[in-house]
């Protein structure tokens, strides 16, 4: 269903999604619009491989990007609008990354810009970070990302950022007046905004600068050898501090959108401030909470304490993952292989509710954001959690034999017919061998129990195989009414874990239809010999 852009407009101002209410601050930065591109931009170290907080960071700034454009009443095609792939790799190698080979060769080129440091890994990339740049772009283009990859490193050496360095020279001292107070007073002493790198062993030097001429580019230092040294800190001869690239950064490129994590709160305060004593703006963006692991931890790279993107993958759906990515972004979420099925199932039940939404509703429907407005209308006829309960069950640990129960419990499917259908079985099986069928342990019924499953074994007996999943569950319902249990609540548990082996599980309406009734009361058969 194509959309009026105006309507469409309309609603997105008035809508409560996170994204759209990013934009419109955007907005609000250029009233009359903007008369070239508005940039976004997410910055990357390739000081390592990408991870999930790359993914996290692209795909947030991709949504509001495009909440952006609808908000303005833009196509995409116009390019009124513009993603920057910003690589740090400029910057200094401070430690050998525990997970590269050739950790003793690279550790003689510490302190070098990442962009200058031989490649140790068995590809023709010609440096350290040329490689892991590679790998990002491969990464951006595997999840379908639109982007502008740009290199610090290439733009330092060729000289694009030779206006802006001498711009930072010319305000060096209120550049100093600004991060001097924020620094302890050991680090004062050595501070300086502008990082030399040494013409001797091509290092990055952390020393006290003094502005020689700053239309020249040139400064005054004292070397690693005591050598009072006067250089040129344009055109690859220096990098800038971190906080002081920011700004500077965003006053070259124009930035007008960058989000962060918590933890660069202050970061984007005073690369704000120096951006704007560099004659510039610091950009709008959102700061974001960061993700936490199981046990309520910061997630750390070096702890290797989090989840990572493949391990998400090869359990739950790339949609699933950018869902969960999407609620919330302000509130501090565990990011752990235990959300991957409910975010699994809560991502098709939003999307299986799109269509039949009034506009309102589809600009506040996460799947909107997770498909750029073009949501697929195909849905599921079943969902993981029930998947996963029929993965989990002896001699089903197979996808295509999953696959006959699917078919039965509903026709007409395949795996060429309902490919996401597909590569959730196949998902489930792994989720399933992985965290499920490990902990699994059925109990012997009580007395009740036997009862209350010797009379739903009777009414099953009678069962149409073809009986739907409704007729099913009203069946359950049924018996377990005959018997004292406490609440059905009650009855239920006892089903999941006498039959299934778990504390929890899908309504057994839907369960017994999917597994099939016979099977179904060879499950309930072998629960009752259990409690002879």
């Amino acid at each position: 269903m194509t959309i009026d852009p105006q309507q469409l407009s309309d609603a997105a101002r008035n809508s409560k999604a996170w994204p759209y209410e990013e934009a419109k601050r955007l907005a609000k930065r250029y009233p009359g619009g903007k008369d070239g591109p508005v940039i976004f931009e997410t910055g990357y170290g390739p000081s390592g491989l990408p991870h999930i907080g790359t993914f996290n960071e692209v795909l947030r700034t991709t949504m509001v990007r495009h909440a952006y454009e609808e908000l303005m009443g833009y196509k995409p095609e116009d390019g009124r609008t513009r993603l920057i792939a910003f690589s740090d790799d400029m910057d200094g190698m401070r430690k050998v990354p525990d997970n590269v080979p050739q950790p003793q060769m690279l550790a003689e080129h510490l302190g070098k810009p990442l962009s200058r440091i031989p490649n140790p890994f068995d590809t023709d990339d010609e440096s350290f970070a040329a490689h892991n740049n590679a790998m990002l772009r491969r990464f951006l283009d595997h999840y379908g990302f639109d982007y502008d990859f740009i290199s610090a490193a290439d733009r330092y050496n060729g000289g694009a950022f030779d206006e802006q360095l001498r711009n930072v020279l010319r305000n060096f001292h209120a550049i100093m007046g600004i991060m001097l107070p924020t620094l302890r007073e050991e680090r004062r002493q050595t501070y300086s905004p502008v990082l030399p790198i040494s013409e001797k062993n091509g290092v990055v030097l952390q020393v006290p600068v003094e502005v020689v001429d700053a239309d020249a580019g040139i400064i005054r230092f004292t070397d690693h050898e005591g050598e009072t040294i006067e250089q040129s800190i344009l055109s690859g001869k220096s990098k800038l501090q971190w906080k002081v690239d920011f700004a500077m950064r965003w006053v070259a490129l124009g930035v007008d959108y960058e989000m962060s994590g918590k933890d660069h709160t202050d970061t984007v305060v005073q690369s704000g401030r120096i951006a704007q004593v560099l004659g510039g703006r610091r950009p709008e963006g959102m700061i974001y909470e960061m993700f936490l692991d199981a046990n309520g931890e910061k997630i750390s790279k070096s702890k290797g304490n989090g989840l990572s993107i493949d391990e998400w993958l090869a359990y739950g759906s790339r949609e699933s993952l950018a869902f969960y990515i999407y609620r919330e972004p302000k509130k501090a979420k565990n990011l752990h292989v235990g959300a991957v099925p409910r975010a699994v199932d809560e991502y098709w039940q939003f999307r299986g509710n799109y269509a039949d939404q009034p506009l309102d509703k589809q600009l506040g429907n996460p799947v909107h954001h997770i498909h750029g407005g073009k949501v697929p209308s195909a849905t599921l006829p079943l969902t993981y959690g029930l998947l996963l309960n029929l993965v989990s069950l002896p001699g089903v640990q197979d996808k295509h034999i999953a696959w006959k129960f699917v078919q039965r419990y509903a026709p007409g499917t395949s795996p060429e017919s309902e490919p996401e259908l597909d590569e959730l079985i196949g998902l489930a099986v792994n989720y399933a061998r992985d965290f499920v069928v490990p902990g699994l342990e059925r109990r012997a019924p009580t007395e009740m129990e036997a009862k209350a499953l010797a009379d739903l074994d009777a009414e099953l007996a009678g069962v149409d195989p073809a009986t739907s999943a409704e007729e099913i569950q009203n069946i359950v319902f049924e018996v377990g009414k005959r018997y004292e249990f406490a609440s059905l609540r009650d009855w239920f548990r006892a089903l999941y874990e006498t039959l299934l082996g778990s504390e929890q599980g899908p309504r057994m309406g839907s369960f017994i239809a999917l597994y099939g009734v016979e099977e179904s009361r060879k499950l309930i058969a072998e629960a009752l010999e259990s409690a002879k």
